[in-house]
Order: C-alpha cells, then sequence, then structure tokens
C-alpha cells in the first residue's frame, strides 16, 4: 500500500499495451466492442494519454481498429483470417518447440509433465474452462523454455488476435478429448529432448486447428 505522500507509478504505454493485449486474449473484450478511454483509463489506472497511446500501438498490431471520430474497438477477425493466422503460428510453435526440446532443463521437464497431467484430468472431469487455461499456460511455458524473445513476442500478438475464435474451439464438442493427446505428444517430445518430434506433433496439432476453423467456411 502507498505510504502518504507517494502514488503509484503509471504503466507505461508498453505496459498498458500489454496489459489491455492480455484482457482481448482472455475474451475480457468482444470483437467490436469498443474501448473507451475514460473506461481503459479507470480499469487500468492510467492517464487517457497514456491509454490513447497504448491503444495506437494495438492498432498498429492488427488487434484493435481506430473509427474516425469514435475511439478505437477490438478488431473482429474472419474465420479465413483465423486461418491464415494459424498457419502463420505454425512455422513460430514449431521453432519455439524445437528451441524448448534443445534446452529443456529437469526442472522444467518436471513442470511440463505436471501440466500435461493436468490437461488429462481437466478433460477427464469436464473441466472446459480449466483445460483452456491450461492450453494458454502450457504455450506460456514452452516460450518461456524455447527463450525466443521475437517469437514469444509475435505469437502474443497473433494469438490475441484470434483470441475469440481458440475460446470458441476449446467449447467445440470433442475437441478436447481430440486435443489433449496432441497436447501431451508435444510435452513428450519436448520432455524427451526430441526436436523432430515436437515439431511434428506442434504442427500435427495447428494442422487440426485449420482443419476445424474450416469447417466453419
Amino acid at each position: 500500500m502507498p505510504t502518504a505522500g507517494t502514488s503509484t507509478p503509471e504503466p507505461s504505454a508498453d505496459d498498458l499495451s500489454a496489459r489491455i493485449r492480455h484482457a482481448i486474449l482472455e475474451g475480457e473484450f468482444a470483437p467490436n466492442q469498443r474501448l473507451i478511454e475514460a473506461d481503459l483509463s479507470e480499469s487500468f489506472d492510467a492517464s487517457r494519454a497514456a491509454v490513447r497511446m497504448a491503444l495506437l500501438s494495438l492498432a498498429a498490431e492488427g488487434i484493435v481498429e481506430r473509427l474516425p471520430n469514435r475511439g478505437a474497438r477490438v478488431r473482429a477477425i474472419s474465420v479465413s483470417e483465423a486461418i491464415e493466422i494459424v498457419e502463420a503460428r505454425i512455422g513460430l510453435e514449431t521453432l519455439v518447440a524445437r528451441k524448448a526440446a534443445a534446452s529443456i532443463t529437469s526442472a522444467q521437464a518436471d513442470n511440463l509433465r505436471d501440466l500435461g497431467h493436468e490437461l488429462e484430468a481437466a478433460v477427464s472431469s469436464g473441466d472446459l474452462v480449466g483445460y483452456a487455461r491450461l492450453n494458454q499456460e502450457l504455450d506460456a511455458r514452452l516460450r518461456d523454455i524455447a527463450d525466443h524473445d521475437t517469437a514469444r513476442e509475435l505469437l502474443e500478438r497473433l494469438s490475441a488476435q484470434s483470441a475469440r475464435h481458440q475460446f470458441r474451439l476449446a467449447y467445440e464438442p470433442g475437441r478436447a478429448a481430440r486435443s489433449a493427446p496432441e497436447h501431451v505428444a508435444i510435452i513428450d517430445a519436448v520432455v524427451a529432448k526430441d526436436a523432430d518430434a515436437a515439431e511434428i506433433a506442434t504442427r500435427t496439432h495447428l494442422d487440426g486447428i485449420i482443419e476445424l476453423l474450416g469447417t466453419r467456411l
């Protein structure tokens, strides 16, 4: 708690952009939802000038779109564009998988195995909300293990753009039962330090997402 005579420092534009991007990724803002500067300023404890700069940055990333004389809103992504995004992710995520397999430590391997067990338990119990959260956690852990900042940044942007489609896919009938073994295969390959298998498992998983999205065209 701040002491008398002090105040909480205002978040930087980059930090504020990251926080708003994360909120969009988590589904807190819907496609086409207007992003009101005054509301964001209050929610994120930032000045309206800082919010405006953050929204300009997110617009440059394609996550937000500016409306003439009407502020900004979350950009809606079509199914066709969502497929293109996953196609772009294949190259980046297979790179991450290979890097992770090459550099994983024993402690990180144990953590990934535990996460795999949690994924399987979530599917067995029908906890789709928990399963979706664990999927995001797996992606984040693999990026941390790979320690490739450029791939991490690009993937975070792409994931935020297609967050709504990703959220809906998690609730497709039978999707979790199919994707859980795919995630476990990725984990097993990375833990085994088998870069080729990690790439194949990652590509197989993402190809399945493209196939499922294609049924919505």
